[in-house]
């Protein structure tokens, strides 16, 4: 039941420069997703994000633009009802990681598409983010109520790492400090 590195990857959901100004905990939910993003990196576990609506929106924030190797731009709210989705993954995923926004639109029709997908998903609660408290609750809940396994970002490295002993172990455990 841990999470492995080997057959993961991390989807970064339409963190993106306009909306996330206008998320509760924004900074918080993007410094989280960037944890993430850098454990994977050190991990080789690759990234993948989605950007809803560019020309509106705009990219993926400064902080996180780095770290995913292929960036989606979709207009569709569930990534995996875009044209072209099937590409975005590395072939032998298994468990994706999801962090992003908006919990109750975007990130939920993008689980609710990968779990039917039968994907192994990964919400990670700290690193989501909805404009109002109450819609990301009641996203996560219903995420989870179908089959999503919330997490949070310490829970996401540690499992990768499986151990004190991993090379990458300090590296880690600079970035949670």
């Amino acid at each position: 039941m841990l999470l492995t590195a080997k057959g993961s990857a991390l989807l970064l959901v339409d963190l993106q420069q306009r909306l996330m100004p206008a998320i509760h905990d924004g900074d918080a939910v993007v410094a989280n997703a960037a944890r993430l993003a850098e454990g994977a990196g050190l991990m080789d576990v690759p990234v993948c994000a989605t950007e809803q609506n560019p020309a509106g929106l705009g990219p993926t924030v400064a902080a996180l633009a780095a770290y995913p190797q292929m960036v989606m731009p979709k207009m569709a709210f569930g990534a995996v009802a875009e044209p072209g989705f099937a590409t975005l993954l590395p072939p032998g995923t298994e468990e994706i990681v999801v962090a992003g926004c908006e919990a109750h639109v975007c990130v939920l029709q993008t689980v609710l598409g990968l779990l039917a997908a039968r994907y192994r998903v990964l919400l990670v609660a700290d690193a989501i983010g909805s404009r109002a408290p109450a819609n990301k609750a009641a996203a996560v809940d219903r995420m989870q109520r179908h089959g999503a396994e919330v997490v949070t970002t310490e829970m996401v490295l540690f499992e990768w790492l499986g151990d004190a002993q991993h090379p990458q172990f300090r590296a880690v455990q600079k970035l949670i400090k």
